[in-house]
């Protein structure tokens, strides 16, 4: 069956992230995380960096599978945190968005609120203290 993911990376911190998304939507990981230490190329990299995180997976909602993964610079990796990935969520009701909303907007930045958006629905949009961007939309 098809699927849609989301998968976001990190500088060091996917392991702090993920614990916090899970909290949040009250599910767990499909498997344990994954080291760089796991990886054939593992034993190079330096301690701190073969803790990292190579792969985790949480379904969040409706199916949806949100992955992540540690960016490690010794191996040339780049991240630039922004507005450049967006999870948009579909709760079933209005208290369940406020729920979600206030639980990632806590500690974030540039959040809209809820409320009603010109498409009919009860709609807003957060980013969260690690700077990931969650839209929320729950038709009327």
């Amino acid at each position: 069956m098809a699927s849609v993911s989301t998968y976001l990376n990190f500088l060091g911190n996917t392991e702090e992230a993920f614990r916090f998304y899970a909290s949040v939507f009250g599910t767990e990981f499909t498997a344990p995380i994954t080291r760089m230490s796991d990886a054939p190329h593992g034993a190079t990299l330096s301690d701190a960096e073969r803790n990292m995180v190579m792969h985790v997976s949480l379904p969040i909602a409706g199916g949806h599978l949100l992955m992540g993964t540690d960016f490690v610079p010794s191996m040339g990796h780049e991240l630039k945190l922004g507005n450049n990935v967006s999870i948009s969520v579909q709760p079933d009701t209005r208290d369940e968005a406020e729920r979600l909303y206030h639980a990632l907007a806590e500690g974030g930045s540039e959040g809209t609120g809820m409320f009603e958006a010109p498409w009919n629905a009860y709609w807003g949009t957060t980013i969260d203290r690690f700077g990931i961007r969650w839209m929320f939309n729950v038709p009327n």
